[in-house]
């Protein structure tokens, strides 16, 4: 195992509507969904979602929590009230959860397709703010961050495929570690110091004030480092889905790679057992908030046995150990997405410790505070003023002319891994090499035959049939194009596809 893995990212959008503070976030989110779904035609609007091996309650340290017992907040298996709630042609799945619209992105088994699809979920949203914003229609805007800067934080979660025989032990101790740190190089910035930003000041990450405890199956109340949702959207006997809701909503190409592929890696080390050294920090949900506070990325963690290192020198450590074990183990043939994550991992730690400033094409956080900066010096402006807090929400605005990066974006400010076009192409077309491919092209293909469809089933409505067809889906590195391709191509119709699906041999029988 090396950087690639089945991944994917979900990312919930800040809402608002302009001159309305009043108006009702889950309505308007519903609106959202709507608009763009409809505009993609029946494709997109036809088919809901498929609930059945929804199991969120489900935890990975081995019990389950009771319906009657859970938050609300908890139970996503539950049809969304504003039936709001789609599968896209491209695989993704575009629906309300807690009153914000989100965009989860289809799998994919690369740092750089993740990027590319997460960047499509940004112009999805850029368009039903554009179809809303249409005569007539109540105008809302779309913001990709993770708190309104008023107490309220809503998640970017990202999710990776992991072998169930790592002990969950093993990826707690070693994965703290990691998460505390990490957002040095994946922080988006934020202005305000607190859950309500109550003390003045600037921070690196929008996540990171907001968790409570190291370890729970929680999402919006006492938010844990390590999430402990059991629900693997797979063959649960062979696989884990790792859901982590500790990061936050990148823009940098760079972070937002830097923030799947080291963590994969991070992961990868985990289930060959090469972490060969207690790396476990002290307090670690008090220092998450300290090193977010600190631009200067000089607060020392507490590791271990008493030793003391800042969060970039924690992070070169575990460059090393798995920079060790990828010798090791594939020596000079390591794969190119590995080598690319390795290479920009070096590149920013190298930037952060000689002067963190100078990686403002890189890391959102950096660049959103060099902006600030700016606009302090012009101005004249303490950390205190208004006018900063509106700079940060602005700054993640998803319409191309108004957000504040989108701006800089379009003069070259960044360093952009994936091109304009490979975005436009993700927005649309499923990613080849996992079962979105399968999900994906029945969507574009027979859009009136599917009823719904889920990360591990499609379920077929087939004129003249008295039931609905069910085809799971449960094995994520099946029902590629390599794998169903030539069977969908040659299908004329939907029949004819569960057809050429029954007659695979019993070994190939499901997707």
């Amino acid at each position: 195992m090396t950087v690639r893995r089945v991944m994917g990212i979900e990312t919930e959008y800040g809402i608002s509507v302009p001159g309305n503070p009043t108006a009702n976030p889950m309505v308007l989110s519903g609106r959202v969904v709507t608009a763009y779904a409809t505009d993609q035609g029946m494709r997109a609007a036809r088919a809901g979602w498929d609930y059945e091996d929804e199991a969120p309650l489900r935890d990975a340290r081995g019990f389950e929590i009771s319906r009657v017992h859970a938050d609300p907040s908890q139970l996503t298996d539950e049809e969304d009230p504003t039936l709001a709630n789609v599968v896209l042609t491209n695989g993704a799945r575009l629906y309300v959860d807690h009153a914000h619209p989100e965009y989860s992105s289809p799998e994919v088994t690369t740092p750089r397709a993740a990027v590319a699809y997460d960047r499509a979920g940004e112009v999805v949203m850029a368009r039903a703010v554009q179809l809303l914003s249409a005569p007539g229609a109540p105008g809302v805007n779309l913001y990709k961050n993770n708190t309104d800067g008023k107490g309220a934080s809503y998640g970017t979660h990202e999710n990776y495929l992991m072998s169930r025989a790592t002990p969950f032990a093993d990826i707690v101790k070693h994965l703290i570690p990691f998460f505390v740190v990490r957002q040095v190089m994946c922080g988006s910035g934020r202005v305000g110091i607190g859950v309500e930003s109550g003390k003045p000041g600037f921070q690196l990450a929008q996540r990171s004030d907001f968790f409570e405890v190291e370890v729970g199956l929680e999402t919006t109340l006492k938010r844990p480092i390590i999430n402990t949702r059991d629900e693997p959207h797979a063959t649960t006997e062979k696989y884990r889905r790792l859901h982590v809701i500790l990061g936050d909503a990148n823009h940098c190409d760079v972070a937002n790679l830097l923030k799947m592929g080291t963590t994969s890696l991070v992961l990868a080390l985990i289930e060959a057992g090469a972490i060969t050294e207690d790396l476990t920090v002290d307090k670690p949900v008090a220092t998450l908030q300290a090193i977010s506070h600190d631009p200067t990325l000089q607060t020392k963690v507490s590791l271990a046995g008493g030793r003391q290192m800042t969060a970039v020198q924690l992070l070169w450590r575990y460059h090393e150990l798995v920079a060790d074990w990828l010798a090791r183990t594939y020596g000079a043939d390591v794969d190119e997405d590995t080598a690319e994550v390795m290479q920009h991992w070096e590149q920013v730690l190298t930037t952060l410790e000689r002067d963190p400033m100078d990686a403002a094409r890189q890391v959102d956080w950096v660049a959103k505070l060099a902006t600030l900066e700016g606009y302090r010096a012009r101005d004249g402006l303490d950390w205190g003023n208004p006018k900063l807090r509106q700079i940060d929400i602005q700054w993640s605005d998803v319409r191309p002319d108004k957000g504040l990066f989108n701006r800089l974006a379009a003069a070259g400010r960044f360093d952009e891994l994936v091109s304009s076009a490979a975005v436009q192409e993700a927005v649309t077309a499923p990613p080849p090499d996992t079962r979105a491919y399968f999900r994906g092209m029945c969507l574009t293909k027979f859009p009136r035959e599917v009823a719904a469809a889920s990360w591990d089933s499609v379920i077929f409505d087939i004129p003249g049939q008295s039931s609905l067809q069910r085809v799971p889906t449960l094995e994520p590195e099946r029902g590629t194009r390599a794998h169903v391709g030539r069977l969908l191509e040659q299908s004329a119709t939907a029949q004819d596809l569960l057809r050429s699906l029954e007659a695979l041999p019993a070994a190939d029988g499901s997707t």
